[in-house]
């Protein structure tokens, strides 16, 4: 299943592709997160607790930034697990300027395991659009202090 989104951010590109990598920034605007630290260079080990319809689990993984076109774009790896199974997923994220604003579009194809899989499958795209937009509005919030027009 293919999932993506646009949002819009009024910020510049660099400000939103430096907050993209940033752990405190991203600690606050994850939907979830109980713990969110750097592993190493490009890599981040976190903690989240997720519901999709009655399935709720806490899940532990990491997310990796497979490749990085500065100010542009960043495709990431998640891969999570929980005793109600397993999420991975690979997803883009690319950034257009406009006026006063960016553009954020996102897309991803998640693949899941277990109870999550068999339960929680079919609620799986309305869950990550909400959870998308909950993200995108949180982090618009953590940067508008720091506003930059493109």
């Amino acid at each position: 299943m293919q999932l993506e989104g646009n949002n819009i951010i009024r910020a510049s590109p660099p400000v939103i592709f430096a907050a993209l990598q940033n752990p405190e920034v991203l600690a606050i605007c994850v939907p979830g997160v109980k713990k969110l630290e750097v592993e190493s260079e490009g890599i981040f080990k976190t903690t989240l607790e997720v519901a999709v319809g009655p399935v709720k689990g806490t899940f532990s993984g990491k997310v990796s930034v497979l490749e990085k076109l500065e100010n542009q774009a960043l495709t990431l790896k998640v891969e999570m697990r929980a005793p109600v199974g397993i999420a991975s997923a690979v997803g883009r994220i690319t950034l257009h300027p406009e006026e006063n604003a960016t553009r954020v579009h996102w897309s991803g194809e998640p693949q899941l395991g277990g109870m999550i899989a068999s339960v929680g499958a079919r609620l799986l795209g309305g869950v990550a659009k909400a959870q998308a937009d909950l993200f995108f509005t949180k982090l618009e919030q953590e940067l508008s202090p720091k506003e930059v027009t493109p």
